[in-house]
């Protein structure tokens, strides 16, 4: 088999465990479900299904790195105006990255404390991760870095929560995104004095 095959396999299978885990915690409760269930569920043996999430709230967070680094990604990839208008295209997409995600998705996270503590970790990876880029680029300076860091991961928070809350509400994902765009916008004309440097 080649790397690429191989590769593409092994992405099938954290995709499927994924899915099946999520399935399973949605339906049954995050605490409720087992390794060993999701295993047989998804057909795969329980080491595979630990090799590729070495937590149980892995299963539910997959795309954590890319949540984690997409804040720096954009400041390293464009000017803040740029990130800005990046920040819009992926509301506009309802993408997971902003929040957008289904009713039992968001309920299961707000009935679990282990994966309510994880989403908050998550954010602050964020937050330390855009911090270290800034820094970076500026090591001269010692707490403008840290401060500019905090203030736009705080904005893409709030704003996650908010979509986050009004799924809960069953609100249509497009009135979701009607309404905050409004409020991001505010919110990036308030930043705009903060990053207009980086």
């Amino acid at each position: 088999m080649s790397e690429g095959l191989r590769a593409q396999k092994k992405h099938e299978t954290r995709r499927n465990i994924s899915d099946v885990a999520t399935g399973l915690f949605i339906r049954n409760g995050f605490e409720d479900v087992t390794i060993a269930e999701i295993a047989t569920e998804a057909r795969v043996a329980k080491m595979t299904v630990t090799n590729h999430f070495p937590r149980k709230e892995d299963l539910v967070f997959d795309i954590r790195e890319d949540f984690a680094a997409w804040p720096a990604t954009l400041i390293r990839d464009s000017a803040f105006h740029d990130t800005r208008e990046l920040y819009f295209e992926a509301l506009g997409a309802e993408h997971a990255l902003v929040g957008f995600s289904g009713r039992g998705f968001v309920r299961m996270i707000k009935d679990s404390p282990v994966l309510t503590n994880a989403l908050h970790e998550m954010h602050r990876e964020r937050e330390a991760a855009l911090t270290h880029l800034l820094i970076g680029r500026h090591p001269e300076q010692e707490l403008e870095p840290v401060l500019a860091a905090a203030h736009l991961t705080t904005v893409l928070r709030v704003l996650f929560q908010e979509v986050f809350d009004r799924t809960l509400e069953d609100e249509p994902r497009k009135q979701i995104a009607d309404a905050v765009w409004p409020i991001a916008e505010q919110a990036f004309d308030q930043l705009e004095p903060v990053f207009g440097r980086y």
